[in-house]
């Protein structure tokens, strides 16, 4: 059986997402300081790590959903400050936009575009991922068939449920399916345990945690063809 079906992580597989989150915690910490005074000046990596972690702790039903975990938390800030709950829900949807914006403006690996267009021509390609990035609203949109986000499904990768959700859209078997992503947990033991191929993209060349290894392993976007071409002899003829 051939390979049919390409799956990716997005943040560290398609692009560096650091440059972007950077970006956007700072556009929510600027409308923040200028529209709930009071809120974040106080408050340092450190500082804000702990509430995160206590937000988390009272609202364990947020795990799966986090761009709703990040709203709660800017609540939170504002309530704090004496802001009331109406106008901490609204600052939260408001300067919840201003991080999105910045978190959207993701810059692509040098030679993603290059290589989602040469598979997309041989592949229906999809997107998988934990985070509340949008591949439609990045320079490779056209090249997708499909996207995921744990916040759609209750449930984040390694769980079964964004590996599930693509096969039930696309109609592939498991085996006809090869997912690509830079954590070793999440991705690929993930997508393992449901009979998809794996591809680990390790552009830094870090060593394998243990466990079972992926079925490739690529340093570069380039290598991703040639890589899904030696599964699809390795799984038979198509």
């Amino acid at each position: 059986m051939s390979i049919e079906v390409i799956t990716f992580d997005l943040d560290n597989t398609l692009w560096d997402v650091e440059p972007a989150l950077l970006r956007a915690e700072d556009a929510q910490r600027d409308w923040l300081l200028k529209h709930r005074p009071g809120s974040i000046e106080h408050h340092d990596h450190a500082s804000l790590w702990e509430l995160k972690k206590s937000v988390f702790k009272r609202h364990p039903e947020l795990a799966h959903h986090v761009s709703d975990f990040r709203r709660q938390t800017l609540i939170e800030l504002q309530t704090a400050a004496g802001f009331s709950e109406a106008e901490a829900r609204e600052g939260a949807e408001a300067a919840f936009a201003a991080f999105l914006a910045e978190r959207q403006r993701v810059e692509l690996y040098a030679e993603a575009l290059e290589v989602l267009e040469h598979l997309a021509g041989r592949y229906r390609l999809g997107a998988l991922t934990n985070g509340n990035a949008d591949i439609y609203k990045t320079d490779a949109a056209e090249y997708f068939d499909f996207a995921f986000l744990a916040e759609d499904v209750g449930a984040s990768k390694p769980a079964p449920d964004m590996f599930h959700a693509a096969l039930e859209l696309t109609g592939a078997s498991p085996a006809s399916v090869a997912h690509v992503g830079d954590n070793p947990e999440h991705d690929i033991s993930g997508a393992k345990a449901v009979g998809f191929h794996t591809v680990w993209m390790n552009p830094l060349g870090s060593e394998w945690p243990g466990g079972e290894p992926a079925d490739r392993e690529i340093a570069n976007l380039k290598e991703l063809p040639a890589a899904v071409a030696s599964l699809r002899a390795k799984t038979g003829p198509g």
